[in-house]
Parts: C-alpha cells; structure tokens; sequence
C-alpha cells in the first residue's frame, strides 16, 4: 500500500476477505509513527446505535505485530485491547478476523457475499484517532464480479484509488468516520436514483425473484426528499453530502430478518423477501409497509442521532456502556416520524398510517412493564434491560422506542393544542436541527444535554411543557391521548374485545403443545400458576397439539369457565386450574369526529 506525502500522515489498513468458506477477513494494519513507549490498539465493544456490549474483539482469531520485517512482542491488556512494545519505525500488524454474524452490526463473510461495518474489523490505534484513515479493500481471491458498494468516499487523487464500486482505496478522514461508513461486496441488485439533488443508492444482497425495483425507488425517493425537506425547508441540501458524495441503502435480504442500524450516510437494513413487492403486484401489503417504516426510521437518523445527539455521545466511547436517559427523544421521536414521514410522503394512507398507530398503541397499553418504569429510565437501561430482554420483559420495562414514540404524539399534539394550530413537534425537530445538528462534522459538535428538553421546546414553540415532559417521559401513568386527540377532533380507544376468552399469554409455535412465551402480570394465567416457557399439552383431559388448537379450545370457552390444564415444566408432568379472563381489547382505532367537535 502506498503512503500519501501530505501531513498528518494516515493510517493504513488492508482488508481482504481470503477465506469466504471459512467466514474470515485478513487485515493489514500500518502506523507509520507508533508511539515511542509502546503503542496501544483497541476494537470497539460495542457499535453506535446498538446499545449492548457486544465483545467483537472475540472474533480476532490470530493476531502479530512486526516492525522493519522483526516481531514485535503484543500483549493482551483485556477484553478489547493490544499493547506492542517500543518499536523504531512503522509498525505493521496482521490479524484475521472470523466474519459469521448475519446481521446489521457486525460482519459476515461466505462465497455469495462478504459485509462488514468497521466496528468489527479495523482497529483503533490509540491516540492517533484524529488522523486520516487509508483503506485498501482487496477483492477475494477466485471470485469474479464481486464490485464494493459503500458510502466511504473513495481516495481521490491517491496511489491505488478505488474506482466507483471497485476495490482498492478508500479514504476517512478520521477512526470515527472509518468505522461509520459499512461495506458489501458481491454481486447485488443496484438502483440509484437522486433525491433533491443528492445522489442515492439501494442495494439489494440475497435471492428476491421477480423484485419490483422501480416501486420500491419511486417510494424511497419521495420518503428521503420528504425528509430533506423536512429539516431543510429553504436549502433542501442532505446532511451527508458534508461527509460522503452518495447515501446507500444497504439491504440483505433473508427469509425472515428484519433490523436497521444508522450510519452518518448509509444504513444496513435486514428484511424478509416476503416484505418486499414483486412484479404484478398492485396492494400495499403489510409487510412492505414495514419495510417502508424501516427505511424510513433510519434515514431519519441521518439528521436525529447521526447528527443530532445527547451530549453523552459526543464523543463516543466505545470501550464501555455510554448512559443516557434521552433515547426516548432520539429513538421514540425516530419511532414517531417515520411512518408520519411515510403518510406525509404519500406512500401510505391516512387509513394505513393510524392502523399503525393504532397498532402501537395497543402493544404499549398490552405490556403492564410501562406502570413500572419510565422512557426515561428505559433510555438509561437500555444496555443491561432493553437489549437483554426475557420472558417477563413485557410485565418489566417500558420501550423508549414504542412507548417514546407515544410520548412525541403526545406532547406533539399538546403543543398544537396550546398554540391553536401555530406550532407542533415539527418546530422543536428544527430548532433541535439548527442548533445541534447542522454543524455537526464541521468542527462545532455537541450533544443535548440530559436536562434540556424543556427548555427547548419552550424556545421551539413559546409553549412551556415541562410539566407534561416530566410526567410523560419520567413518570409511568398513562399518556392522555384520548383527551389530546379529541381536542384534534379525532376519538381514539381500544377496539372492542373479541369474543372468546384470554389466559394472557403469549405463545410460541412448538410441534409437541402449546408454547408459553409470556404470562402477563396479573393475568388469568398468572393466577393459575401458569408460567413462561410451560409447554401446555391438554386442556381439561384433552390434547393440545398446536396454538392453533388452544386457540380453537378458547374460542369455545367463555370468561369466568374453569379449565384444567396439563403442562410440561421442563421434564415434568404438572397440573393447573385456570379462570379464564374477558378478552382482551384489540388494536386502538383512531377517527374524525362528527359535528361541532371536528
């Protein structure tokens, strides 16, 4: 790899995917001046938008150093870092890297395909993280065809400088931005198509027969120039041309996936083919609605998170869990706008999008965990509660994604309720853009802090919520959004309860009974000692074979019956007397009132 001539001088790094059938990732890694007492490397614990420590060090198989052609001596200081001694002149070090985790934060690598975001292969050289980064992605070895598609911005004017979607040189100007910008390689489908003057790609990895790519970009182009707009009203410039001279949509397709994981000007999304629409299909199925949302959630975050940020994120420190309690501002207010983005951009309905609001509505109001914690507490907790959820999770914790996206209807339609129509959420979004956001990567980054919403929303809308902001989003009562939609001229509430009876649980499909992946607090099963991970076999001395077959069982029963059922705890044989409750209410409907009201 060739060295640049300009100062600071860039670290280098090569990566090549030399074993697909084996799952692993050669590096390269040069530092040209190592620190003169020993330099230090580090792999990240964990990847920003995914709050969990996740160890990706564990995957580094082998790992040396080597300085002038003679090893260098590299110990193990714990879980994620190498300290290598004293060494006169660059040091170089080579490590493989074991690539099979199929999802949207790590790497993965066979011979379809290879992935990877840098949080997982490039090393951080400790103390020199502001210097330039200098990429070299090598194509694999016996494979034809294989082209990169990232939004890393290729080397221009360097030794060895990639070509649009080929191998050989990239370019960050610093740690943060090299591990901000994933990487494919393979064969995908590929469609571009431009929003408001900013170039954008979407690209397909994985079988999807007879896709039908020009809906798909007709409807992703008017969600990101919707978006653009949004924040940018007057200029209509995207954020990330300050950082990258393309967007990309990094899509992997499998038979049951789905995900999303933000970057400053890209995203990996994981979807199921079954969400996406083929040739001669003319509905708007609920599973492409969903992939719609997604892509509309995380290119929200290009502005909110990516951009906009809670001061405990600037920097990132990614040795160790970063607490803040503002993630229901950033992933709940994320969670609201994106399917109001999608009605706004006018891919869905007006029907549609308040079948999905209804629909969150009901799960938040369906999980009894929301009386016991806050969005604000569910924020700090992300790291050991959120994302280490179990079987008594729903009767625990409270979402900052669902549950926070509640809390932005609710004081969105507080703060139009209180200014006649003049101001709403959309105003705080702005100003929060303004001040936080815009110059981001332009040297004057800084983060929310915790206590500043209030205020915020004050200066946004001259409207002081803070009553309403600490009773929402620090206490666990339940928000009034029948009474703030009223005030909207729209009636909002559950939907009647079906007929037949509930055990309040929630199943799992299993080939010998009935699952139980959840028993509600409180609830019918709760009462009859009914517990999570039961396999439940008969119901009053008859079999159970399916949830197809408990369900038909309930649907013959009435609220107040008894029924005994026969489970298996683990290996053994118990019985239990159940009551079963009324059913419980479905989703929550949202409609125009009639008459003076409207």
């Amino acid at each position: 790899m060739n060295t640049v001539s300009k100062t600071p001088t860039p670290i280098q790094y090569r990566i090549e995917p030399f074993d697909p059938a084996g799952h692993r990732f050669r590096v390269h890694l040069k530092v040209e001046q190592p620190d003169a007492g020993g330099q230090c490397f580090a792999l990240p614990a964990w990847i920003p938008g995914s709050y969990l420590i996740r160890d990706f060090a564990r995957q580094i198989e082998t790992i040396s150093a080597r300085c002038h052609g003679a090893a260098v001596a590299l110990r193990k200081l714990d879980d994620h870092r190498w300290q290598a001694d004293a060494a006169e002149g660059p040091l170089e070090l080579e490590y493989t890297v074991y690539a099979w985790d199929l999802s949207v934060r790590g790497a993965h690598l066979d011979e379809s395909h290879g992935f990877f975001n840098g949080t997982s292969v490039f090393l951080q050289v400790v103390g020199q993280e502001d210097r330039p980064c200098l990429v070299d992605i090598a194509a694999p070895a016996g494979i034809n065809g294989w082209k990169v598609h990232t939004s890393l911005p290729e080397a221009r004017g360097l030794p060895g400088c990639a070509r649009r979607h080929g191998f050989g040189c990239y370019l960050a100007p610093d740690y943060d931005a090299l591990i901000d910008h994933p990487v494919e390689m393979g064969t995908p489908l590929v469609a571009r198509f431009d929003a408001h003057g900013a170039e954008h790609e979407i690209v397909f990895t994985g079988l999807v027969p007879q896709l039908d790519l020009s809906r798909i970009i007709d409807d992703v182009r008017r969600i990101c120039e919707t978006q653009i707009a949004f924040f940018e009203p007057d200029t209509r410039r995207a954020p990330f041309l300050d950082s990258a001279r393309r967007y990309v949509f990094l899509v992997q397709v499998t038979g049951d996936g789905y995900g999303g994981l933000e970057h400053r000007a890209s995203t990996a999304l994981l979807v199921s083919r079954n969400d996406l629409p083929v040739l001669g299909e003319t509905e708007q199925s609920d599973g492409y609605r969903s992939f719609l949302g997604l892509v509309s959630h995380e290119y929200f975050h290009t502005w909110h998170v990516k951009r906009i940020k809670p001061a405990a994120f600037v920097p990132y420190v990614l040795d160790r869990p970063a607490h803040t309690r503002l993630l229901w501002v950033f992933e709940g207010f994320t969670s609201y706008y994106d399917d109001l983005m999608l009605l706004r951009a006018g891919v869905i309905s007006e029907t549609n999008y308040f079948k999905l609001l209804g629909k969150t509505l009901h799960v938040v109001h369906n999980g009894t965990g929301r009386f016991k914690q806050s969005v604000a507490q569910s924020s700090f907790d992300a790291w050991t509660r959120y994302y280490k959820q179990d079987e008594n999770s729903v009767n625990a914790i409270s979402s900052y994604y669902t549950k926070g996206s509640l809390v932005a209807l609710a004081l969105d339609l507080h703060l139009r309720n209180a200014s006649g129509g003049k101001k709403s959420l959309d105003d705080v979004m702005r100003l929060l853009w303004k001040r936080y956001g815009r110059e981001f990567y332009r040297g004057l980054a800084r983060g929310i802090p915790e206590d500043a919403m209030p205020a915020l929303v004050q200066e946004a809308t001259g409207i002081d919520a803070t009553a309403e902001i600490a009773a929402w989003a620090e206490g666990t009562e339940d928000l009034p959004l029948p009474q703030l939609f009223a005030a909207q001229g729209f009636q909002a509430g559950p939907a009647a309860a079906g007929s037949a009876p509930s055990l309040d649980i929630r199943t799992r499909a299993s080939s010998d009974g009935a699952g139980i992946a959840a028993v509600q607090e409180g609830g019918a099963a709760h009462h009859g000692g009914l517990s999570a991970q039961d396999l439940i076999i008969a119901a009053d001395g008859l079999r159970i074979a399916s949830v197809d077959a408990l369900n038909a069982m309930l649907a013959r029963r009435r609220a107040g019956d008894v029924v005994r059922f026969h489970v298996f705890r683990r290996d053994e044989l118990r019985q239990f007397t159940v009551t079963l409750n009324p059913a419980q209410p479905g989703n929550w409907t949202i409609s125009k009132l009639a008459g003076p009201a409207a």
